[in-house]
């Protein structure tokens, strides 16, 4: 497996979207909130993820959009935690994570974090997988 985050792995479908917002599954570590729905997806991919920034926290486009690629980077460089177990699994999940901080927050704080995120995402499924 690569780190790489290409194309297939971003949730763009407004359907998948909607029902992640329907079904309120979502796990939290600050500054980050993450959502999520286990379903088939249209890629063969193990996982599609979106990203996103309040504007009403950040009012600037460059602020927000400077958060997004450092969450998009946090989360290439952590998705070998997560892929694996989806994979051994053969599960598909849509995850829409949110960024809460009022502040910028730095990258090695973030990529903990989403390190954290992704663990309780796992603990999570691994849970329904038992019921």
């Amino acid at each position: 497996m690569n780190e790489q985050f290409g194309k297939e792995y971003k949730l763009c479908s407004q359907k998948i979207i909607d029902t992640i917002f329907i079904e309120k599954k979502s796990v939290k570590a600050y500054p980050f909130v993450l959502s999520y729905l286990e379903l088939p997806l249209p890629s063969s991919t193990p996982f599609q993820i979106t990203v996103s920034v309040p504007k009403r926290i950040f009012k600037k486009a460059h602020d927000r959009n400077r958060i997004k690629r450092l969450m998009r980077e946090c989360i290439r460089k952590n998705k070998l935690n997560l892929e694996p177990f989806l994979i051994d699994n053969t599960k598909q999940v849509a995850l829409f994570m949110i960024y809460t901080a009022r502040e910028e927050l730095t990258i090695e704080l973030l990529q903990k974090k989403t390190k954290q995120l992704f663990k309780q995402l796992i603990d999570e499924l691994s849970k329904d997988t038992k019921n």
